[in-house]
């Protein structure tokens, strides 16, 4: 299903382009120097799939390498850590405090009485769990029903606490606890009242657009025409959209949000004209992407800029795994990190979609592979082949 929308980027507001827009990787850049790894991912071209879907090009980020962790939500959760124990530790001392000094003795001194929480479907929890570690702080989080034992496992957290029923269930305990308990919640998604945190997660991200910018420069392509970003709740995606936006013209770029169909709450908010929520059925293998009720902001934003709303289906996600595992220079890449490629050979095989959205010959498409094989044994199923085995075979097509 795909619903066209009419974006107003315009009516983006002056603090949605400050904390997104161009300057926006220059403030988060120097908290990465805290994980003492910088590396930038891939962006590697996928010409099988440009002559496929018939346009010029087609490049993917890999995010599936970030940090570490797997998953571009390392760059998110982290940074809003950090963020806000400089703020806590600058309150305390009543003085500021540079990025390097929220490794200082002093600051471990403080670290420890301090808990960070959040709730996730995996990443954006390994994530806050990671900062948490870094500065010496303690880390709770909620997950839910449908938060597979290995993704639970691999989260990383002081303690993990599973709450019965679906994410939303798991985002209104972590509320509930964080506020009862005096801890300091890192969500991901946004509510009335609660919007600021979540913007600065989503501020993270900014750096992996502006990467993907500058190595599409290096490989002498113009700019992406097109990119389609999966959602969940929507903030990494508004993220990516606004700054890459606002560094190349909004004008200049068509945005195609993916969702599964199994999890559709920004496409049901853009067909009802307003931010709804999804009624939750079968679980979908897009674990990551199983949000069913948009973050305030992110609708906010997306209702602005995006051209598109679309959902796949399990077999386009599986597909497009195993397109991207069978290439001679195979990637890595999971259920949800896989939907924006689903979403696009989708829309590649509708005539329709592809000249409402000017999808032809010259356009260039801009995929992120948001994770990697967060469940190997899920990854193993479906593709046929262990997620090392396909790594190996990357790295000595590399080589």
């Amino acid at each position: 299903m795909i619903h066209f929308h009419n974006p107003q980027p315009n009516e983006l507001t002056s603090e949605d382009k400050t904390l997104l827009g161009t300057s926006a990787p220059e403030k988060v850049r120097p908290y990465l120097s805290l994980w003492r790894d910088e590396k930038c991912t891939p962006l590697v071209p996928l010409p099988e799939i440009a002559e496929l879907t018939g346009v010029a090009g087609v490049y993917m980020k890999d995010e599936g390498q970030r940090l570490g962790l797997g998953s571009f939500k390392a760059l998110g959760g982290a940074y809003a850590v950090m963020t806000i124990f400089k703020r806590l530790l600058e309150q305390k001392l009543d003085q500021t405090v540079s990025v390097g000094q929220l490794l200082s003795p002093t600051a471990r001194k403080f670290a420890p009485g301090v808990t960070f929480c959040c709730a996730t479907d995996g990443n954006h929890g390994k994530s806050v769990a990671a900062g948490a570690r870094i500065l010496g702080c303690r880390s709770v989080i909620f997950i839910h029903d449908g938060v597979t034992q290995a993704r639970a496992d691999a989260i990383g957290a002081d303690e993990v606490v599973r709450v019965e029923g679906n994410y939303d269930f798991s985002v209104e305990e972590a509320e509930r606890v964080s506020r009862e308990k005096g801890w300091q919640l890192v969500s991901d998604t946004s509510w009335p009242g609660y919007e600021q945190i979540p913007s600065i997660v989503s501020q993270g991200y900014t750096i992996l657009a502006h990467e993907a910018l500058i190595q599409m420069e290096q490989l002498s392509v113009q700019s992406p025409t097109h990119v389609f970003l999966q959602a969940g709740v929507g903030g990494f995606a508004s993220s990516i959209a606004v700054n890459l936006g606002e560094n190349i013209g909004h004008k200049n770029l068509t945005t195609i949000i993916v969702e599964p169909d199994r999890a559709a709450c920004l496409l049901v908010s853009a067909q009802n004209g307003k931010l709804s929520a999804f009624e939750p059925g079968e679980a979908t293998i897009m674990a990551m992407l199983e949000c069913y009720t948009p973050s305030l902001v992110a609708w906010r934003i997306l209702d602005a800029v995006a051209s598109a709303f679309m959902t796949v289906s399990e077999d386009d996600a599986r597909d497009a795994m195993r397109r991207l595992a069978n290439r001679d220079d195979p990637i890595v890449a999971g259920e949800s990190g896989a939907a924006g490629l689903a979403g696009l050979l989708r829309v590649a095989g509708d005539p329709e979609a592809c000249t409402k959205l000017g999808l032809d010959r010259n356009s260039r498409i801009l995929l992120i592979n948001t994770e990697g094989a967060t469940d190997p044994a899920s990854y193993e199923s479906i593709v046929g082949t262990a997620a090392e085995e396909v790594s190996n075979r990357a790295v000595k097509s590399a080589s």
